[in-house]
């Protein structure tokens, strides 16, 4: 964070220094942060009075951690501004440290699905040309953007910001607190359908992203996804498109998938082509490489530079298609951070096509997708289906939400793999304890509340070599 004292905090937000004599003069110069077991040294600490916990209760341990002041609204005893409203004094800071990073790019980034994996891409291939701060894990509402933002210096160059909607008008007052220069916008799918009700509401909702845009700014938006592809009349800025048709601003050719299923294509832009060979597992990765990739060209970055960062990328958000390579030959993807249908579909494929290229059997470890509303059991069969056409050979369903999964896929005549269901995280590791052999693929997949990274976690230890 650039510093500022208590007293030009206070100027920003609108409240009022307190605490002992020359706390206005005391000076904040890291980053700011919610949790007082995760304190920044000489860092902002911001209490927020939650539902069940108030931060406010511990800014007194905060503070003695090495914080440098507390931003809250009520007095805690030890320097800090006060304010009615922390949430929105926390945005109002967001915006005045904003609009001081003058020499800072700022990337912002929203879709249904692959946003975090995008991000992570744009971030690796940023940071390769500059100082570069970008999203910690999904940090992307109106307290993890401005915790973002936070965290920029007037060094910055690349600030790329993750940034996520659950209602008309978000997005706009997200980019309110940091205007973008460059907006990505990667997708309009059916996660947080329960919440928005459509996806042409979802569509309206994510386009706030390219309407927030100048004159100047570059809207980067997928050209093959028709309800994405229409927010190119939404925007002031140019258009950059990324997709696999040959119209795109960028597009890819010639994509192959190696052993473990990670990625290699031809990257094309403006005539150039460059070589990509990706990390991380998975066909999906390749339109989530190509977004990053027009977003770094939209930055000024050179094709060929992209595409060499893309190359040494790796998974920096945990439980994302990361791979185990275990005992006895046993290979884990644990990518159980979180799930919605399609994402779901896209694991299941990868799952395919590591077991066919290896030979071997696999296994799908599958928990509840939330936030599907009234479609919620149609989607979870719709993902069982996915998981009988890709010949799956067994389906391990955790959780009672989930069982549509199982008789989804059960439902299919020409299926010749087996479903089993168990209640709880407990059964299913259990089960995976005893039924996994030598050269079995695994694959663990649910929604963050399902937790099921403990599974994936607990078989990384059984069969760790």
């Amino acid at each position: 964070m650039i510093g500022l004292t208590l007293a030009e905090i206070a100027a920003a937000v609108g409240g009022e220094v307190d605490g002992p004599p020359g706390s206005a003069e005391t000076v904040v110069s890291a980053p700011a942060f919610v949790d007082s077991r995760l304190v920044e040294s000489g860092g902002l600490f911001v209490a927020i009075a939650g539902e069940h916990v108030d931060g406010h209760e511990y800014a007194e341990k905060a503070f003695a951690g090495g914080a440098a002041a507390v931003l809250g609204s009520r007095a805690t005893g030890v320097p800090m501004v006060i304010a009615e409203d922390t949430v929105a004094a926390l945005g109002r800071l967001t915006r005045y440290v904003a609009d001081r990073l003058t020499g800072t790019t700022v990337l912002a980034i929203t879709g249904s699905q692959g946003k975090t994996g995008t991000k992570d891409y744009l971030a690796q291939v940023l940071a390769a040309a500059g100082p570069t701060v970008a999203t910690a894990g999904n940090f992307n509402n109106e307290i993890g953007v401005p915790l973002t933002v936070l965290r920029a210096k007037t060094e910055t160059r690349y600030l790329v910001v993750e940034m996520g909607a659950r209602g008309i008008g978000h997005l706009s007052y997200l980019c309110e607190l940091v205007p973008p220069d460059v907006s990505v916008v990667i997708n309009v799918g059916t996660a947080h359908l329960g919440e928005f009700g459509s996806r042409e509401a979802i569509a309206l909702a994510k386009g706030e992203l390219v309407e927030a845009l100048t004159v100047d700014g570059v809207a980067v938006i997928n050209a093959d996804d028709p309800m994405t592809a229409a927010m190119a009349a939404r925007t002031r800025g140019r258009v950059s498109t990324f997709g696999g048709t040959p119209d795109a601003t960028v597009s890819w050719r010639d994509a192959t998938l190696d052993d473990l299923g990670r990625p290699r294509f031809t990257l094309v832009h403006d005539g150039q082509t460059a070589e990509v060979a990706l990390r991380l597992v998975g066909e999906h990765q390749v339109p989530n490489a190509a977004a990053a990739a027009a977003a770094a060209l939209a930055a000024g970055l050179p094709l060929d530079d992209v595409a060499a960062s893309l190359s040494t990328a790796t998974a920096t958000s945990r439980w994302r298609m990361e791979i185990h390579e275990l005992r006895d030959d046993v290979v884990l993807i644990n990518d159980s951070y979180n799930a919605n249908p399609t994402s779901m579909k896209a694991a299941i494929e990868a799952l395919r096509v590591v077991g066919e290229r290896r030979g071997t059997r696999t296994v799908a470890v599958l928990g509840e997708m939330k936030e599907l509303g009234a479609d919620s059991d149609a989607e979870h069969a719709g993902v069982g289906r996915a998981a009988a056409a890709a010949g799956v050979d067994h389906l391990l369903v955790v959780g009672p939400p989930a069982v549509p999964i199982a008789d989804g896929a059960a439902a299919e005549p020409d299926w010749q793999g087996v479903a089993t269901r168990v209640e709880t995280r407990d059964e299913a590791l259990a089960w995976l304890r005893k039924n996994v052999a030598a050269g079995d693929v695994v694959l663990v997949k649910a929604s963050r509340a399902a937790a099921l990274e403990t599974v994936a976690a607990g078989l990384v230890e059984e069969r760790s070599t």
